[in-house]
C-alpha cells in the first residue's frame, strides 16, 4: 500500500460531526490512509456519484439513493450493509416555547405560530421521513403551506437556530448537537419508515476504502456515532 492512499467519502449531512471525529481519529491511527469527506443530501451526493464523482465510500441517510445506486450498478457488490439508525423529532428555538401531544386528536397547526423547517420532502431523506410523520398524524393538510424545505437535514437545523422558522424537525443526532435548539417530542418509530443508514463501496473502490469502511464499524467508531445519539444495532 502506497504511503499515500486516499479515500473519497461521501456522506449524509446529518452525520457530519460523527464522521469528522471518526475521519480524525481514523488518520491519526492510520497515518498512511488518508480519508477526504464531502457532505450534502443523500440525494445530491448520489446523483453527484452518478455522475462520476469519485467517491470510494458512500453513506445515504435512507435506502432508497442507495438503491438508486445499486440498480444502477456503481456499488460494489456484496459491500453494502446497513451502518446506523436514527429518529426524528420536533424542535423549537431555545427561547420559545411549545407543547405538543403526538397524535391525530392535536391541533398542531394552531400550535405552530409560523413557519415548519424540515429538509425537502421531495428528496432529502429527512424531510421524507418528516412529512410521513406528518401525514400519519393527519396533520400535513395543515401545515404543509407553511413548510420551509431545505437542502439538507443540517440546513433545517440552521434555520430553526437563527429563528426563521418557529419549529422543525430534525434528527435526534441534529439536535444533540445544538445549544441553540430545544426538543419538544419525538415522533413516534411507527409514524415514518425506518431511519436507517446504509454504507457501501463506490466502484471501483481501492484496498484503503475497504479498509476505512471495515473501521466505520469498529468499536471506536461505534462509540463515537453512539455519542451523537446513533444507534449502530442493527
Amino acid at each position: 500500500m502506497s504511503a499515500t492512499e486516499v479515500v473519497v467519502l461521501y456522506a449524509a449531512a446529518s452525520t457530519s460531526n460523527a464522521l469528522n471525529e471518526i475521519i480524525t481519529q481514523f488518520n491519526h491511527t492510520t497515518p498512511n490512509i488518508k480519508v477526504k469527506v464531502s457532505f450534502a443530501s443523500s440525494s445530491t451526493l448520489a446523483k453527484q456519484i452518478e455522475a462520476g464523482a469519485p467517491a470510494g465510500i458512500y453513506i445515504s441517510a435512507n435506502p432508497s439513493w442507495m438503491d438508486y445506486l445499486q440498480k444502477r450498478h456503481l456499488i460494489v457488490n456484496g459491500s453494502r450493509k446497513n451502518l446506523l439508525k436514527n429518529q426524528i423529532v420536533l424542535v423549537v428555538h431555545k427561547g420559545k416555547q411549545m407543547v405538543v401531544k403526538m397524535n391525530s386528536h392535536f391541533d398542531f397547526a394552531r400550535q405552530l405560530t409560523g413557519k415548519l423547517c424540515l429538509g425537502d420532502t421531495a428528496h432529502v431523506p429527512a424531510g421524507i421521513y418528516a412529512k410521513q410523520a406528518l401525514v400519519s398524524l393527519d396533520w400535513w393538510s395543515q401545515v404543509k403551506s407553511r413548510v420551509v424545505g431545505s437542502s439538507d437535514a443540517r440546513a433545517s437545523l440552521a434555520l430553526i437556530e437563527r429563528g426563521e422558522c418557529v419549529a422543525g424537525i430534525v434528527y435526534t443526532t441534529d439536535a444533540n448537537a445544538s445549544n441553540k435548539i430545544k426538543l419538544i417530542a419525538k415522533f413516534p418509530n411507527n409514524t415514518h419508515n425506518p431511519i436507517v443508514y446504509p454504507v457501501a463501496l463506490i466502484a471501483p473502490a481501492n484496498h484503503a476504502a475497504n479498509i476505512f469502511l471495515q473501521y466505520l464499524s469498529s468499536s471506536p467508531a461505534t462509540k463515537i456515532f453512539n455519542q451523537y445519539g446513533f444507534s449502530t444495532k442493527q
